[in-house]
């Protein structure tokens, strides 16, 4: 099997992991990668835009021509979209329903309903017939529609670390619904994008809440979490990584026996999922395509507190992707991953 594909918006972190994945991949042939109209790292070696793709790739970056962005949903195979969340959706009539598998990770097309989209994101959304058919790609739970999916929304990094930790309470009733998943979730500064700013600047950094009560991925975890959320992210002073934390109040069905039941029917076949008996950390798993799970029930009180740990680079962005096009090319999900 041989897939030609691209990359639209290569210059960021999240498009040097893509580069780096597809190029190692047995059956995807990776032959261009794209970078905005105006920026400086068009018409550069990739391996100059990401130093440690020396050796790895010798693509040479093209800046996107937005008159030609249809053409390439008839040239390539599958597309990959690095790209911000407006160039996603205005791009999309382009180069959804063609030749190509298109898989987005911006926010684009994550939400079902338009005007939650319009709410967090602060433009209108009018590629609707684009945003019913687009298929979300959290891997792990949503395999069939992916495997026959043309347009894939991947899944944030919050949302995919804060999902895999909830969504087997939820999925076996064993949640209190009265009580809302309250999640604590702290991630790398890579998470902000590799634009410069004061907030990530590293003399700037420490750790801090920041969108509280009003961050855009609340929508996404509470709509595929299928229960209100209360969502607090962190921004801390560490590369790569998200650790989230979620405290639930589950309901009188669950015990221990039921708790592990839920985890271990959700995951035990999924070899990205690793369930561990002691709380996980960052270091766990950086630069990895892993997210590990642990937990702990009081009985007494009904509550239980989950934590997962991602790379929000790799499991919350470009590793998850490659995963959705496994899929979508009748491939084992982990093919090229482990």
């Amino acid at each position: 099997m041989n897939i030609k594909s691209c990359i639209l918006g290569a210059s960021g972190y999240t498009g040097a992991e893509l580069v780096r994945l597809l190029e190692q991949h047995a059956h995807f042939d990776l032959q261009a990668c794209f970078v905005s109209p105006n920026s400086q790292d068009a018409n550069k070696a990739i391996s100059d835009v990401h130093k440690q793709l020396l050796g790895v790739s010798k693509i040479v970056t093209q800046a996107i021509n937005e008159d030609l962005i249809s053409e390439l949903a008839d040239e390539y195979d599958a597309i990959f979209l690095a790209t911000p969340h407006e160039a996603s959706h205005d791009w999309a009539n382009k180069l959804a329903f063609k030749k190509a598998k298109v898989f987005d990770l911006s926010g684009a097309f994550r939400l079902s309903n338009p005007s939650t989209f319009e709410h967090y994101y602060g433009f209108e959304h009018t590629q609707t017939n684009v945003l019913e058919h687009a298929v979300y790609g959290l891997a792990e739970w949503h395999q069939d529609e992916i495997s026959h999916a043309s347009f894939v929304a991947v899944p944030g990094c919050y949302p995919t670390a804060s999902l895999m930790a909830i969504k087997p309470i939820v999925a076996n009733g064993l949640l209190d619904t009265a009580h809302r998943p309250i999640i604590n979730a702290t991630s790398g500064v890579t998470g902000a994008g590799k634009k410069l700013s004061q907030t990530t600047h590293f003399s700037e950094v420490s750790l801090q809440a920041y969108g509280v009560l009003g961050h855009r991925h609340t929508p996404e975890i509470a709509e595929y979490a299928q229960t209100p959320v209360i969502f607090t992210p962190h921004l801390g002073q560490f590369k790569r990584g998200i650790l989230s934390t979620i405290t639930m109040k589950l309901n009188e069905k669950a015990s221990e026996q039921t708790i592990s039941q839920a985890f271990e029917g959700a995951y035990a076949d999924k070899p990205l999922i690793r369930l561990r008996n002691t709380m996980p950390k960052v270091d766990d798993v950086a630069y990895s395509p892993f997210c590990d799970i642990a937990y702990k029930f009081d009985a007494d009180s009904g509550y239980l507190v989950v934590s997962s740990a991602i790379d929000n680079l790799l499991k919350g962005a470009a590793s998850q992707a490659l995963q959705c096009a496994n899929l979508a090319f009748g491939m084992k999900s982990t093919q090229g991953l482990l």
